[in-house]
């Protein structure tokens, strides 16, 4: 018998967690990065959908968390844990981070792409997260579908097809 996995979709700037049967998927990555933070004999995973690297730079008051590396991830690991992930167990998965138009200015504010796969690096490093695989760069758009029973993550890449890290 073949099981059907209900789909639970994570939107731009937002942050969903599902155990298996579910899994997990977000589309419309360009320079944004899909992080995935798991504990695979769980089977528990969260998914963030990461849009800018730096809350600081920001100058809104109400700021959407969810679409900072900086804050989104750390979002991402407290609230893993509190729902009953080890930290010692944690592992993740990332992709996305494309570089989406061509500069011919050198102004590295304009590649979002890489400073968000940066400084999503940067966080998982902060919280000794080890990264299973990514599939970031280029200049191709993603979606992603993560399932917390085997801990792939189904990558489709425009053009490109799709692999399985």
């Amino acid at each position: 018998m073949n099981v059907i996995n209900q789909v639970v979709k994570v939107g731009i700037a937002d942050l969903k967690f599902t155990k298996s049967p579910e899994v997990l998927r977000t589309s419309g990555l360009g320079s944004c990065v899909g992080v995935v933070v798991y504990d695979l004999p769980l089977k528990l995973a969260g998914m963030a959908h990461v849009m800018l690297p730096d809350s600081t730079s920001s100058k809104r008051e109400n700021l959407n968390l969810l679409k900072y590396a900086d804050t989104a991830i750390e979002i991402l690991v407290n609230d893993i844990v509190g729902l009953g992930a080890r930290k010692f167990a944690l592992k993740a998965k990332l992709a996305g981070g494309a570089q989406m138009f061509s500069f011919t200015s050198s102004n590295d504010m304009l590649r979002v792409g890489q400073r968000n796969v940066e400084a999503v690096l940067h966080m998982l490093d902060h919280y000794r997260i080890p990264i299973m695989a990514k599939d970031v760069g280029g200049s191709s758009g993603r979606t992603i579908e993560f399932s917390p029973e085997t801990g792939l993550l189904k990558v489709k890449t425009v053009h490109l097809g799709e692999t399985e890290i």
